[in-house]
């Protein structure tokens, strides 16, 4: 077997499902899931009748490259949601969701041969993180070399804290922008710089954008949209309209409600991209033929989207005033999670405490956010968090915030 396997740890549901393996939570309450990043909305309606219009396309061989009409629909939405121009024949390429490509992208950009004195090629990472990024970076031969995220600065990655000597050794850095689970955008001066770097050691950037399309604000304000700025807008917007080194990842999960639909796209350098074609050919990752036409009509339709964000507003201004009330946490950038700090006198401040109680007595589910994370200069910056996830009904949200609020306000 890959002795690289043995490197990976335990996904954080694995680790919660240990954690609560004991707890018998409170029948007088009913269950409210709060831990895991699952869209709950329904589906809309005219991406399914796509989809099953479509299955005459199965008995069809789909290419790796997608339907011309897919990569049409996408650089569209890109023209749309950035203003940017894109060639659909070599700067788009359509995958079965943004995880897979985020995974695939590393084994296809990282060679494990180089650097070998300094133990190897340098993956850098936000962290707390997405759990992808390091398994992805494990398997391809590299070490992670994680960037704390920074609560004095809105829990922005402090890539300040990486030396040059690393970023020497860096074949690819992971962006997540709007953060997993920290909710934080990435402004255009970090961007800057961390464009700087690459020109200066040559590592692609993958910029993680699965959460852009759930923000707060529908107006524009002082000139500027509401919308997270991305990472090619970013380029763009600092005259670096070859994307030289940099490809964007986004997916339809979250913005349309389809994350069993497993679709989504990688927009940016042409070089990369015909390199990541040839390895995702022998990869064996087409896309559907029948998922290829409910993405194209997902793509292409706004109207569900400014919906699906209307939602996701109404239940942060409930609950966030609830919670704020009993603990430090605060509305976010975009994304759907809240990050909140456990209170020092509940549960000694422990995260996995907190979450096991509050399970137990409640019957609310959170994700410890210590997790989410891995010890970094001598501090796992997930520790005494929890992540919660919005994902449920307004009136499940308010009521789990409701009870959250309880449990904390008992320890008085």
């Amino acid at each position: 077997m890959n002795p690289l396997l043995k490197k990976l740890q335990p996904y954080p549901f694995e680790r919660l499902r240990g954690l609560t393996a004991g707890v018998t939570p409170n029948p007088a309450y009913r269950p409210i899931s709060l831990g895991i990043g699952e869209p709950k909305h329904p589906t809309p309606a005219f991406i399914k009748e796509a989809l099953t219009a479509a299955l005459d396309g199965l008995a069809s061989y789909p290419a790796t490259a997608g339907e011309p009409a897919l990569r049409e629909a996408c650089a569209a939405w890109v023209q749309r949601r950035y203003g940017l121009q894109l060639d659909a024949a070599t700067q788009i390429l359509p995958v079965n969701g943004s995880r897979e490509a985020l995974f695939a992208l590393a084994q296809a950009v990282i060679d494990p041969t180089q650097h070998q004195a300094a133990g190897g090629p340098a993956v850098v990472s936000p962290n707390p993180f997405y759990q992808i990024y390091e398994g992805a970076a494990l398997l391809a031969g590299a070490r992670v070399v994680f960037a704390n995220s920074d609560p004095t600065r809105n829990f922005a990655a402090d890539w300040f804290s990486i030396p040059e000597t690393t970023w020497a050794t860096t074949q690819l850095l992971f962006v997540c922008s709007p953060g997993n689970p920290t909710g934080a955008v990435m402004p255009l001066d970090e961007w800057q710089r961390l464009f700087e770097l690459s020109d200066r050691f040559g590592f692609v950037i993958a910029s993680d954008e699965c959460y852009s399309e759930i923000y707060f604000r529908e107006e524009h304000q002082h000139g500027q949209s509401a919308a997270p700025l991305g990472g090619l807008e970013a380029a763009a917007q600092l005259g670096r309209s070859d994307f030289k080194n940099l490809v964007a990842l986004t997916s339809l999960s979250k913005r349309s409600n389809v994350p069993g639909l497993r679709s989504g796209f990688v927009v940016g350098d042409a070089a990369i991209m015909k390199a990541f074609l040839l390895y995702r050919t022998y990869h064996g990752s087409a896309m559907n033929p029948a998922v290829q036409r409910a993405s194209i009509a997902a793509w292409n339709d706004e109207t569900h989207v400014v919906e699906n964000r209307a939602l996701y507003r109404q239940k942060f201004e409930r609950v966030t005033p609830i919670l704020a009330s009993v603990m430090d946490v605060a509305l976010p950038d975009a994304g759907f999670y809240l990050w909140a700090k456990v209170p020092d006198h509940i549960c000694g401040g422990s995260d996995e405490t907190f979450t096991r109680e509050l399970l137990a007595q409640y019957n609310v589910a959170v994700l410890p956010g210590s997790y989410l994370a891995r010890e970094a200069q001598g501090v796992n910056p997930g520790k005494g968090r929890v992540r919660m996830a919005l994902v449920a009904g307004v009136d499940e949200c308010v009521e789990a915030a409701e009870r959250i609020k309880a449990f904390i306000q008992s320890f008085h």
